[in-house]
């Protein structure tokens, strides 16, 4: 990447996370979200207060509700599918460090929710995980470790305690004004 295409992606940053994402609109802040070269579906919303790291690496369907203040870590890619519902104060976080390296580096790795998956609030999902079509994260819940389809996951680190039984159709949209 050229050194104007880092400099572009440093100001994307800081400007959405900043400013854009108080912004009381959600087509004004999904917007500067696409600016900035994130890929986002139609009827999705992105409430206030929410961060995004490296919006170009950052992939979401349609009819998609992102709850208040989140955490979008895209660094190595965060990809949300079409109807998923994360509740406020969820986390993606796209990197861990290597603490038995001697320069403590990091890496970075993607993150793939499929369709119809529901995170519940103050849920955590670690860097290379999948969270598989239709499963549900109780609240509060670690996820460090891939969640098949149609699983519920709960506690830390998270754990199946049941398995959605309903076939999903449903429509999450969610897009109050001011919000």
């Amino acid at each position: 990447m050229s050194r104007f295409g880092r400099a572009w992606r440093l100001f994307g940053v800081v400007f959405f996370n900043s400013i854009g994402t108080y912004i009381p609109f959600h087509t004004v802040r999904i917007g500067l979200l696409r600016i900035w070269g994130a890929k986002i579906g139609k009827d999705c919303s992105i409430l206030r207060g929410s961060t995004v790291l490296d919006p170009d690496k950052l992939i979401i369907g349609d009819e998609c509700s992102i709850g208040f203040r989140c955490l979008l870590d895209a660094r190595g890619g965060l990809t949300i599918g079409n109807r998923v519902v994360v509740a406020s104060d969820t986390q993606f976080i796209a990197g861990e460090h290597l603490v038995n390296t001697s320069d403590f580096r990091y890496v970075l790795k993607p993150i793939l929710v499929e369709d119809y998956v529901w995170l519940a609030s103050r849920v955590t999902v670690l860097c290379g995980v999948t969270i598989g079509y239709g499963a549900v994260a109780a609240a509060c819940a670690l996820v460090r470790k891939d969640v098949g389809s149609m699983e519920i996951v709960a506690g830390v680190p998270a754990k199946v305690v049941g398995k959605r039984e309903a076939e999903l159709d449903y429509s999450p949209v969610f897009r109050p004004w001011g919000y």
